[in-house]
């Protein structure tokens, strides 16, 4: 299970879920949602070994560890802390 934590509020991610759904409760911005914008930008604090592997979107927008983009990734078990 993940969490996603901004400023003081968190929300849960079950395992296989997108993080994309659980960041949009915590007010999120999106634009595209299929990695093309980057306004979806999350830092992994912990658990990067618990998430989908880099899509080609992330890896064409250059995005180094630890920030991934929540459009693009899923929890693949085990726990992730996230800051969006």
């Amino acid at each position: 299970m993940a969490e996603l934590i901004k400023k003081k509020k968190s929300v849960h991610v079950k395992d296989g879920d997108k993080i994309l759904d659980a960041a949009e409760e915590l007010g999120v911005l999106f634009g595209c949602q299929d990695g093309r914008c980057g306004a979806c930008r999350i830092e992994v604090l912990e658990g990067t070994e618990n998430l989908s592997d880099r899509t080609e979107a992330e890896k064409d927008m250059e995005l180094e560890p630890p920030f991934r983009l929540a459009c693009q990734c899923r929890i693949k078990k085990g726990k992730v802390k996230i800051k969006v």
